[in-house]
């Protein structure tokens, strides 16, 4: 009987899931109908009394610019339909080729990410930070909150900058890539089998600066898988068995995303989108020098105020890239 009642609380559990993700957008639509209605009724109001009064006009236009941006913010909550979207996810920095530069470029990265999360006050925790002089080999961070891992999902791919390097005495022009890998965070039920043949544990003390982020013990956990070279790691807890606990959810988020992604290769209808957005792919460029620009490679959204793009000011390139990616399905 055991079996069956797990069974049966797992459908349970999708079915009120599913019905709670339609209530989160149905119930908004809902409320927006209703302003819209009270906001007919306003300008009727108006127009029994004055209808050309600069403060009523002004009013109803700044009401309208209201619902307007209400509406664009739903209309785009629908885009968010994957299996994982509504859940949390696990975003990692890797600086490519190029030492201190291209370490100094993750490390910005890393800022503009928590900076966007802070934003939208979404709970990021950094699971692994690989520290070099000027910046950071790796950073693993978890950002949780609604629809965490469909807003970020199209961030993964490489990231280029073009800048005048600080570290380079004759001042001259250099070219940095960063890669930027994300994945959901995979709930314990789902079917991703991991064999004790397959892995090996390695821990190590926690090393580099850290800061107040990273713990300095001897209970740093690394995972390599060796089938598929996926390698995870966690050094943020005080306890070795919260990082294996959580290296583990890490391990199962990777295999997830490359079975899937393995699977996506066998339906051209999808191959030509997944290539657009596999690891190792250039998505995004990043100019400081000699002009200011940052522009979306696989949608052709641009901006030049790059330094409130820094600042975690990323929205327009996420919302274009859903709206890309729907239209490309």
């Amino acid at each position: 009987m055991e079996p069956d009642f797990w069974n049966n609380k797992q459908k349970a559990d999708s079915v009120f899931s599913e019905i709670n993700s339609i209530k989160d957008i149905l119930v908004p639509f809902e409320k927006l109908l209703s302003d819209i209605n009270d906001l007919y009724d306003l300008i009727d109001l108006y127009n029994e009394e004055d209808p050309d009064n600069p403060e009523y006009v002004a009013e109803i236009n700044s009401r309208v610019d209201e619902l307007q941006a209400e509406y664009s913010a739903l209309k785009l909550k629908t885009l968010l339909n994957g299996k994982y979207d509504k859940g949390d996810m696990f975003l990692t920095i890797h600086a490519g080729a190029g030492g201190t530069e291209a370490c100094d470029w993750a490390q910005m990265l890393t800022r503009m990410y928590l900076r966007w999360c802070e934003r939208h006050k979404y709970k990021t925790e950094i699971l692994d930070i690989q520290e070099d002089e000027g910046g950071y080999k790796s950073v693993s961070i978890q950002v949780s909150g609604p629809y965490a891992f469909g807003y970020l999902k199209g961030e993964a791919g490489v990231h280029r900058l073009v800048r005048i390097s600080p570290f380079d005495s004759n001042a001259r022009r250099h070219t940095s890539f960063t890669s930027v890998y994300a994945s959901p965070v995979v709930d314990d039920n789902i079917e991703i089998e991991i064999k004790d043949e397959d892995i090996r544990i390695d821990t190590y003390r926690a090393g580099g600066a850290g800061g107040q982020h990273v713990n300095k013990t001897d209970s740093a956990v690394r995972i390599t898988h060796y089938p598929t070279g996926i390698v995870v790691q966690c050094q943020n807890e005080r306890s070795q068995q919260m990082n294996k606990d959580f290296c583990f959810k890490m391990l199962r988020s990777r295999l997830y995303d490359y079975y899937s992604a393995k699977l996506a290769e066998e339906h051209k209808a999808e191959a030509i989108e997944k290539k657009d957005i596999a690891w190792g792919s250039q998505i995004r460029s990043y100019v400081f020098q000699p002009y200011t620009m940052v522009k979306d490679t696989r949608t052709g959204e641009q901006t030049g105020n790059i330094q409130a793009v820094m600042d975690g000011d990323i929205d327009q390139f996420i919302e274009s890239y859903l709206r890309w990616s729907n239209e490309s399905a």
